[in-house]
């Protein structure tokens, strides 16, 4: 990215405040409506099943923390609650977008056209169902980058005291970092950039796609705000990328905008 780029664009906290008007747009509201269905059926009904069951977790969990440590417990208790609910909240809202991801892409395309006064040529829903598998490709991608190194960090847990101290901390990193990837993705793939080349974009970026991701990853953990964080997710991201990567990575990508 230019340096006039990245010094005077906003940060991600604007993105993100973005997505909560944007999802609001007339001619873009009716494509918040199956994203924002999806979000509910499943995180509403995985949550509540969640905060039936941590009650039976925690107790559990605690007993695992050696004798030694316990005088920590005041610490590892809520430390315990953060990472359960991290987890939990990163897992739903994959598999959430595996569901909703040719409506998010979709979301994405329909954004950027208004945004930018330049709708995408084969837009609608012919062009979701024509374009389904590479979008089903993409989010195969994601998952395998994100498989190893989440486990990677559950390993950390069972290193007694050091791991169970640091892990939720990183968790709440590596969640931010992979909730930035997960809805920068749809604009970025409608324009057919490769998903290493996005990450390299965005790591070029990574302060702002870090405060973008964490607010995202902070609001899936908030009940009834988890509710519609994906479309407005999805509209913050898109705004990003056509403030901050759409002129540069337009040229070197073969977008359907050209």
């Amino acid at each position: 990215m230019s340096q006039h780029n990245a010094d005077s664009s906003p940060g991600g906290l604007h993105y993100f405040s973005a997505g909560w008007k944007l999802i609001r747009l007339p001619g873009i509201r009716r494509f918040v409506i199956m994203p924002l269905l999806v979000n509910i059926i499943l995180m509403g009904g995985a949550f509540i099943w969640l905060f039936q069951r941590l009650g039976h977790w925690i107790p559990e969990l605690m007993e695992m923390v050696p004798g030694w440590l316990q005088w920590l417990s005041y610490l590892l208790w809520p430390l315990l609650v953060l990472s359960i609910i991290l987890v939990f909240s990163y897992f739903f809202s994959t598999i959430a977008n595996w569901i909703a991801a040719p409506f998010c892409g979709l979301l994405a395309e329909q954004l950027e056209g208004r945004l930018t006064g330049n709708p995408l040529p084969d837009s609608g829903w012919s062009g979701l169902v024509k374009d389904l598998p590479r979008i089903l490709k993409r989010e195969w991608q994601k998952l395998a980058y994100y498989l190893p190194r989440a486990l990677g960090l559950l390993v950390l847990y069972f290193l007694p005291g050091f791991g169970q101290t640091v892990a939720p901390v990183l968790w709440f990193l590596f969640s931010a970092w992979m909730m930035a990837i997960q809805y920068c993705d749809y604009p970025f793939d409608n324009h057919k950039v490769s998903f290493r080349q996005m990450r390299s974009a965005m790591g070029q970026n990574k302060t702002m796609s870090m405060q973008f991701g964490a607010l995202v990853s902070l609001f899936t953990m908030i009940p009834l705000l988890n509710l519609v964080i994906m479309p407005v997710a999805v509209c913050g991201a898109t705004a990003m990328w056509v403030d901050r990567y759409r002129s540069e990575l337009r040229l070197t990508s073969p977008s359907r905008a050209l």
